[in-house]
């Protein structure tokens, strides 16, 4: 089984079938989103025309969903990330969507994951400082969006962080 990161849910199988050199041009493309056609064939052992076609029916089948560029938004204005932890009051379906469409528009929220165990959510958050991240919460309490408690870890060293690999081999 695999991961699907972005949505969060295992699939049982990839949309397509994928063999050793698509996942070959997977990793070398989430490595190197800027690579050019002619160096990504060389490093999948293709001709570029091949190599190329098989890029767009990744792309098509949603494999790979988009390039981006990592940003180091530090080095550009004071920034503190924060993760927290939060637990809903009620876990009705009304209450995760209201509190996922809160999620969904505050730019702050980088990333918000749904997990399972002892809390509902984990949000990765990056906020100006300390103080804004505090604002942020204060104001959803006030808007009381069924939050029941929170936890928050200021984030303060980052040991890794970058792409991930596939779950095992078997795809």
């Amino acid at each position: 089984m695999a991961i699907n990161a972005a949505e969060g849910n295992v699939l049982t199988k990839p949309p397509i079938k994928l063999d050793p050199i698509d996942l070959k041009l997977l990793a070398a493309i989430e490595r190197e989103g800027r690579i050019t056609k002619l160096k990504l064939a060389e490093k999948v052992g293709l001709s570029p025309t091949p190599c190329w076609n098989r890029l767009k029916r990744l792309e098509e089948s949603g494999i790979v969903a988009g390039y981006h560029a990592r940003i180091e938004w530090r080095l550009v204005a004071p920034q503190t990330a924060i993760l927290v932890e939060i637990t809903l009051g009620q876990h009705r379906q009304a209450d995760f969507d209201r509190f996922e469409k809160v999620v969904r528009e505050a730019k702050e929220v980088v990333a918000c994951w749904s997990v399972g165990g002892g809390v509902d959510y984990i949000l990765k958050i990056a906020a100006r400082d300390v103080e804004a991240y505090q604002q942020l919460i204060d104001g959803w309490l006030e808007r009381e969006i069924g939050i029941a408690r929170y936890f928050t870890y200021i984030v303060t060293r980052t040991v890794k962080d970058g792409p991930s690999p596939p779950a095992n081999d078997e795809v």
